[in-house]
């Protein structure tokens, strides 16, 4: 299906199948139309850590970090991974539908004495998930270097001939590895990733169950969970916005935005009555709307219908019953601890 402007895979053998795989085995994502931004020069490091929340002037050569890239106001732009490739040379993987908005961004405050390109077009990305990871690494002859990585760290390698970048990160609540590449030589990767894991029961997995997968580990998706009218303190993103360093974009408002208080949460719930709330889908109490669905799917492996969703700061505790409204009628459900799923 279209997704943007890319040609991407719902799904192989079925959602819950593939769900199930990447839990029990592993599973391999192509998603290439992740966003690469590469930043290099003197003071490199101290310039991207002016455009993102978190510190990223700590990382060690090596290592990344999570975080969300606000506007003056606060708000979320995007949220990012930053990668520490060598001592003053960044690695910047954004949202494929920010792509062009994040890069714009970059350009106008980086100005014009680091060298800045995307790359988004020059290179792949394959996501290889799962108990199973590490020992498929192996199996396709990645040196320890790779299969030794403590998570959120990054280091470049050979795989097959090909030279790559590979990182202990992802976006499903397993273990596993991102693995970057030249275009022309990622169905090479691809190739030879799936046969080292067919004795591992390794599987190709589509843009469904990447979403079941990350919604289990409560992980934000950019234009559903979080956006341009959300700021990190509300969507339960606090963690990664330091205030106490260097000056960055939105540090001033988010610092008002904290001591104000939200008067919303992001909560996670899930179905109590029998219903799949969808994104959209209205959140009632009390016979009135209190907010909106923002993810919603059944768990596979947590057995039951969940969710994610914006309510009053008074009806974000956990057992607060609440209401759906599936199709014009309210269905019940109940706000529960997140992450719904923790390996």
């Amino acid at each position: 299906m279209p997704f943007a402007g890319w040609r991407m895979p719902v799904q192989y053998k079925g959602i819950k199948a593939e769900h199930g795989a990447v839990r029990t085995r592993a599973g391999l994502f192509d998603v290439s139309h992740m966003g690469e931004l590469l930043i290099e020069g003197p003071d490199a490091v101290a310039a991207v850590d002016g455009l993102v929340t978190n510190d990223v002037s700590k990382l060690e050569v090596g290592q990344a970090l999570y975080t969300v890239c606000c506007n003056d106001d606060g708000y979320i732009l995007d949220d990012l991974i930053v990668y520490r490739l060598e001592d003053e040379k960044l690695l910047v993987v954004c949202n494929a539908s920010n792509r062009n908005k994040i890069a714009s961004h970059f350009r106008v405050h980086l100005g014009n004495e680091l060298s800045f390109e995307d790359i988004s077009d020059r290179w792949a990305l394959l996501a290889l998930q799962g108990p199973s990871a590490a020992a498929i690494m192996q199996d396709v002859g990645a040196p320890s270097a790779v299969t030794d990585l403590a998570p959120f760290r990054v280091c470049k390698a050979e795989i097959t001939g090909v030279d790559v970048w590979v990182a202990r990160t992802g976006y499903t609540g397993e273990d596993g590895f991102e693995i970057f590449c030249a275009s022309e030589e990622s169905v090479t990767v691809w190739r030879a990733l799936l046969s080292a894991g067919k004795p591992h029961g390794l599987e190709p997995i589509g843009l469904g169950a990447r979403d079941t997968l990350r919604l289990e580990a409560r992980l934000a998706l950019y234009g559903n969970d979080i956006d341009e009218s959300t700021n990190p303190y509300e969507a339960g993103l606090g963690w990664v916005v330091k205030l106490d360093r260097n000056e960055f974009v939105g540090r001033t408002a988010l610092r008002a935005i904290k001591e104000a208080g939200s008067d919303r949460r992001l909560v996670g719930f899930e179905m109590t009555g029998r219903g799949i709330a969808r994104h959209g889908y209205p959140i009632v109490a009390d016979g009135k709307q209190v907010g909106t669905v923002t993810s919603g799917s059944p768990g596979p492996t947590v057995g039951k219908n969940i969710g994610l969703g914006y309510v009053p700061k008074a009806l974000s505790r956990i057992g607060t019953a609440l209401g759906i409204e599936i199709r014009g009628k309210v269905v019940d459900a109940v706000v529960v601890r997140t992450p719904f799923y923790k390996r």
